[in-house]
């Protein structure tokens, strides 16, 4: 398998990632076959799956200008990806100049390209870490030097939450942030759901089953489940709800019924 110039020495690309994936489904170019191999996959039981990806992508933008209009111009991205068009970045510079942010992931490939694509950019940082450990994105140079802390920060957990299973104690990490963080912060976060998915529970099981074979566990909760990360923090108008319908700039009946699937909300730290 030929190994392609941007990708970083020392990646196992014969091992499918779900960042690499995740840029597959929004049209990117920075996946290896094995990773396309898996993403065509998941789509023989879920063909909307591109649909899903894409209104995660337009709730992000849709969260990150509230974030701004509500005078909160720091973000901390975690799980962030590889870089797309209409980053965080770059959707929140559109409203504010001034705005910091600091990505966070613990893909190689999706560290590597996001800093030799914001290498020139002093009010964006990048690390390498996971969100089981929120003490080492917390304490990181980029964190501490772009971000301050005692003032309200953006926390951002877009499609990130759902990969780690429950003895991974996902709500200690999402605490753990939410208590580093001032008040007047918000948290903004979407996670997959069997609810408002247009397919049979049984159905969506087999995109579930594609990522537990490439052994990226994909955990569906409820949205009961889902709103317990909101602990601490109030939830801004319309709560906790599917993907399209969170402030939607359009008509939503007109949408694909994929772009329902799966969980958005964004809170305030009071």
């Amino acid at each position: 398998m030929e190994r392609p110039a941007w990708a970083p020495p020392g990646i196992d690309i014969t091992v499918p990632s779900v960042a690499r994936i995740y840029d597959y489904y929004l049209g990117g170019s920075h996946n290896f076959e094995v990773d396309r191999e898996a993403a065509r996959r998941a789509m023989e039981f879920m063909p909307g799956l591109p649909k899903v990806m894409q209104s995660n992508r337009a709730f992000m933008r849709r969260a990150v200008r509230h974030a701004v209009a509500e005078g909160v111009t720091q973000f901390l991205d975690i799980g962030s990806g590889i870089p797309t068009f209409g980053n965080v970045h770059e959707i929140a510079r559109a409203a504010t100049p001034d705005a910091r942010v600091v990505y966070v992931d613990h893909d190689p490939v999706a560290v590597e390209h996001s800093r030799a694509v914001l290498a020139d950019d002093e009010r964006t940082g990048v690390i390498a870490a996971d969100l089981r450990e929120p003490g080492s994105v917390l304490t990181a140079p980029e964190t501490t030097e772009l971000l301050d802390l005692d003032r309200p920060v953006a926390l951002l957990l877009i499609a990130v939450l759902h990969f780690l299973e429950d003895q991974d104690e996902p709500h200690r990490a999402v605490a753990e942030l939410r208590d580093a963080l001032a008040p007047g912060s918000l948290l903004i976060l979407t996670h997959a759901s069997y609810e408002g998915i247009p397919l049979t529970e049984e159905q969506a099981g087999g995109t579930v089953g594609v990522y537990r074979e490439i052994r990226n566990p994909l955990v569906m909760r409820s949205r009961e489940e889902v709103t317990r990360f909101f602990d601490g923090f109030e939830l801004v108008e319309p709560g906790v709800v599917n993907l399209a319908r969170w402030r939607p700039e359009g008509p939503v009946e007109l949408e694909d019924p994929y772009a329902f699937s799966g969980f958005a909300g964004v809170g305030r730290k009071a």
